[in-house]
């Protein structure tokens, strides 16, 4: 009897602790924009009055524009230091760091040294084990006590442009997915989470930039993997790999993650398109750099202010701008459609006319990705500007309505307990209320440091990463 009762205290006591484990899995933030992505708490009820004077606790962290991963009592970060690629993991009540783990690649990849890092992507967790990856040098996974469990190995990525790596890992049940978008040998690829090994691998040749992260769309017996894209929306088959559907006619270079909600899954993103390209026509580009007037100019050519963004258009790596180069990147430019777009279920193959439920071309976002909540959809352009809709129909509650926060925005809109939380890139907190037929502002204050990293409202918390600083409020 006291073996039968011992086994049946372990029992209740096991049992306890999954019902806990699953009662709380909705708690946590387990990887970029939270669950599925989609910059949504559902039981979060994070503070308004959010002010650098009023934290909870504060730390100093190195520069990189990757997203607060949390789960339990643990963050996790990733980070670059003195040339070293870091995934850390800090104490929620404290934010005494706990642990660092190091990997030094043998190359950096390119990126651009002030608005990007080779510690872009965010971290994600599944509750036992944090799945780090960086353009550098691929997939690291350890346990929550810094143990590695596994590494995965990738070739350096050679992003778009030159930006370095924007998109993170994503975890569904057992698979670690990534969509690895780059000038030449773009794939998406799923992981075993308890592995490492390559559960499967589809190439995107028709893919040449995007940054945004893929989502799992479930309806009915359908678990597809929806990825942004060059161009196109693309849609896989979450067990196998295999194409289900595409949607054409989107933004050349896609920043963003999609989301879903009432049925539809939605899409919005804006890059420099063919009505509104930045760049000069080749003539003019050779009149203004091209001192030797040798039909082609090298980076020493260049104005020192521009030499950062203009060798990112160097496709070949051979040290300098041709019109080879100059048309590959006007060709795909031409080409894109700056667009807000609403996707019906069910389709395969090319559903670009067939289930598309509505579409939109005014007040998109370059990198924030849109916000579903509560049957809206949000988007935040640059400027500080707020659009919402109704999202089953596309109707405009309000458009392009300004925040009184300027500058670009780099991190997405996250949102819990009938608010909305979104900082500019210059380091503007902006907490609106949901709903409404304008935008009610509840809040701002002023960090005074540049943000990129989405926020990561948690509990009865919200944690927010700027340039140098990990914050808990």
């Amino acid at each position: 009897m006291t073996g039968v009762k011992g086994l049946t205290s372990r029992y209740f006591a096991v049992s306890t602790l999954l019902l806990c484990a699953l009662t709380t899995a909705s708690a946590n933030w387990p990887q970029f924009r939270g669950p599925n992505c989609s910059g949504v708490s559902e039981s979060a009820k994070p503070p308004t009055n959010i002010t650098p004077t009023n934290a909870l606790w504060h730390v100093e962290v190195p520069w990189s524009p990757s997203s607060p991963c949390v789960w339990g009592n643990r963050i996790f970060l990733t980070t670059i230091d003195n040339g070293e690629l870091q995934t850390r993991c800090y104490d929620r009540k404290t934010g005494r760091q706990l642990w660092s783990r190091i990997v030094k690649p043998e190359k950096l990849e390119i990126y651009h040294a002030s608005e990007g890092s080779p510690a872009a992507s965010t971290p994600a967790t599944d509750g036992q084990r944090v799945v780090s990856y960086f353009g550098s040098f691929g997939f690291l996974c350890h346990d929550f006590s810094g143990k590695e469990l596994w590494r995965h190995p990738l070739p350096l990525v050679d992003s778009p442009g030159g930006f370095g790596s924007g998109t993170s890992p994503a975890i569904f049940g057992n698979h670690v997915v990534l969509l690895r978008d780059q000038n030449q040998g773009s794939t998406v690829m799923a992981l075993d989470v308890r592995t490492g090994k390559t559960k499967w691998e589809t190439p995107r040749p028709e893919a040449f930039g995007s940054f945004g992260t893929p989502i799992v769309w479930k309806h009915g017996s359908v678990q597809e993997l929806v990825t942004p894209g060059s161009l196109r929306l693309q849609s896989y088959d979450l067990q196998t790999g295999k194409e289900r559907w595409m949607v054409d006619g989107v933004t050349t270079f896609s920043c963003t993650t999609p989301v879903i909600g009432d049925g539809l899954l939605y899409f919005a993103g804006w890059s420099p398109g063919k009505s509104d390209s930045p760049f000069p026509s080749w003539k003019s580009f050779l009149d203004m750099n091209d001192k030797n007037k040798d039909g082609q100019v090298t980076f020493e050519e260049m104005p020192p202010s521009d030499r950062d963004f203009l060798e990112r258009m160097d496709s070949n790596h051979d040290g300098k701008i041709t019109k080879e180069d100059w048309d590959i990147l006007q060709g795909r430019i031409a080409k894109g459609q700056n667009v807000l777009v609403a996707i019906k279920p069910d389709g395969t193959g090319n559903i670009t006319d067939s289930h598309v439920a509505w579409k939109f071309t005014r007040g998109l976002p370059y990198v924030p990705s849109p916000l579903f909540y509560d049957g809206r959809l949000y988007l935040i352009k640059d400027g500080g500007m707020v659009s919402a809709f109704e999202a089953k129909t596309g109707k405009t509650f309000y458009l392009q309505e300004r925040l009184g926060t300027v500058g670009s925005y780099y991190a997405s809109p996250v949102a819990a307990d009938g608010r909305i939380y979104t900082i500019s890139v210059p380091g503007k907190l902006t907490v609106l209320k949901a709903g409404g037929d304008k935008p009610e502002i509840l809040h701002q204050a002023d960090f005074k440091e540049r943000a990129f990293a989405t926020p990561a409202p948690v509990g009865n918390n919200l944690y927010l990463r700027t340039e140098k600083t990990l914050w808990a409020f």
